[in-house]
């Protein structure tokens, strides 16, 4: 397999084998964080774990400028090639600042907090009295689950920087957060936990309710806006005063407000920004989840309201989603977004011509492969589906929880064909890895016992 050849080839010390072979496993399965870390192991083998003398530095920092701009570039369309950009710079140079402040930038708005925390990581211990640096740091470990090590760092530029207000808001903002996790309300947001669960005696409940008043309330962000809003008086085009203020006011739920400030960044940019057509089109929709956590659930009427806003946001979403397409044509991410819509709301047709067109983006090909192999399920058509998931299987390299998912679907679809023997091999090699996984145990536990 091309994981066990990589990794042989790194611990041989055979370093450019190994970048080689990881890039292109990442190329497939650009969330698999553990190529990722060892690509980075590589690239710094080849570094010889330093960024080298002065000349090699001033050579390599001139070559991977126009790389780092090109990253820059894709970053606001495609994060995913952001990374693989940055990662191109980083092949030759293992300590590019620049590098890694794009994979940083790419990985949080590609929902990949742990690789950004790895950048993160390496840029703080060079500068860890730049500000701006360290705020990306404690943010990406904040989104990677490891927030008393972002509070530590916020902690260190309250140090350096004691009258920052933003550093000051950004810490409490996070304590408040770490409170309501560490008190059970994470748990209960997901629907795991309960009151019961979180509220062990009266003092407590008590304690908890004022907290999570004070969080709901988010008074603490008055002193950020008034800060942010002042500074805009004096720079009104000031690009990160704006989109922290739609952040901010994003996060009291104020959802006019943000989107104020929001299509004043989309005004300067001209429109043409893409991935800020789609934020903006998500505080739309974060403002129809909101109204659907006002209804009260015990109401009469709930069924009706909930049904009535369900249906508005589907049909918005959809509208929005079809509207950058056409914006947007050669956008395959947009594309792919388009048949993921389509196929919730049944338009099961539409979905498989979406999902054949954002086949051809990389990074969401096995995607679009397995949205193909639910059209076509969908649709009775369990050749073409079991013919699609072969297909998806034959590129995964590691069995991750995707392949099972994938593995599980191919042995749904034989037994709607009644392949009985092709779908039990399916669910065995689910069972020899994960006994756990849906209900194979059962399945493989029942054909043994027959």
């Amino acid at each position: 397999m091309l994981h066990t050849k990589a990794f042989e080839a790194l611990q041989r010390d055979n370093f450019d084998y190994a970048i080689e072979l990881f890039t292109q496993i990442l190329d497939k399965e650009p969330a698999n964080f553990d190529c990722r870390k060892s690509l980075r192991a590589a690239q710094h083998g080849k570094s010889g774990g330093k960024s080298g003398g002065f000349f090699k530095r001033a050579m390599s920092s001139a070559g991977s400028s126009p790389m780092v701009a090109k990253g820059q570039m894709a970053l606001r369309k495609n994060p995913l090639e952001a990374i693989s950009i940055a990662e191109q710079i980083l092949n030759g140079d293992a300590n590019s600042t620049g590098a890694h402040k794009l994979i940083a930038e790419a990985a949080l708005a590609a929902d990949l907090p742990r690789t950004a925390v790895m950048s993160c990581e390496i840029l703080f211990e060079k500068s860890p009295k730049d500000k701006e640096v360290g705020m990306k740091y404690a943010e990406a470990l904040a989104a990677a689950g490891e927030k008393t090590k972002a509070e530590n760092v916020y902690e260190s530029l309250r140090r350096e920087f004691p009258n920052d207000n933003e550093i000051f808001m950004a810490l409490k903002n996070l304590s408040a957060r770490k409170t309501m996790d560490e008190g059970g309300y994470g748990a209960l947001a997901s629907g795991q936990g309960s009151y019961r669960d979180i509220l062990k005696d009266k003092g407590q409940t008590v304690r908890l309710e004022q907290e999570n008043r004070q969080v709901k309330a988010q008074d603490s962000t008055v002193e950020l806006i008034q800060d942010y809003e002042t500074r805009l008086k004096t720079d009104p085009n000031n690009l990160k005063l704006l989109r922290n203020l739609a952040e901010v006011y994003l996060q009291r739920n104020e959802f006019d407000k943000s989107l104020t400030y929001y299509d004043r960044l989309a005004a300067i940019d001209g429109g043409n920004d893409s991935a800020l057509q789609a934020q903006i089109a998500g505080v739309k929709v974060k403002r129809f989840n909101f109204a659907l956590s006002k209804l009260d659930p015990n109401a009469a009427d709930y069924a009706e309201k909930s049904a009535a806003i369900n249906a508005e946001r589907q049909a918005f979403q959809l509208e929005e989603c079809k509207a950058r397409a056409e914006r947007y044509p050669t956008d395959l991410q947009i594309r792919y977004e388009l048949g993921v819509l389509y196929y919730d709301a049944g338009k099961i047709s539409e979905a498989i011509q979406e999902f054949q067109r954002s086949y051809n983006n990389p990074h969401r090909k096995m995607q679009s492969i397995s949205y193909l192999a639910k059209c076509f399920a969908a649709r009775g058509m369990n050749e073409l589906a079991a013919r699609k998931l072969q297909e998806a299987l034959k590129e995964k390299l590691s069995f991750d929880d995707e392949k099972k998912e994938l593995t599980y679907m191919l042995g749904s679809v034989y037994e709607k064909m009644g392949k009985k023997a092709e779908a039990m091999e399916q669910f065995m090699a689910i069972y020899e890895v994960d006994i756990g996984y849906k209900d194979v145990e059962k399945k493989v536990n029942e054909h043994y016992a027959s």
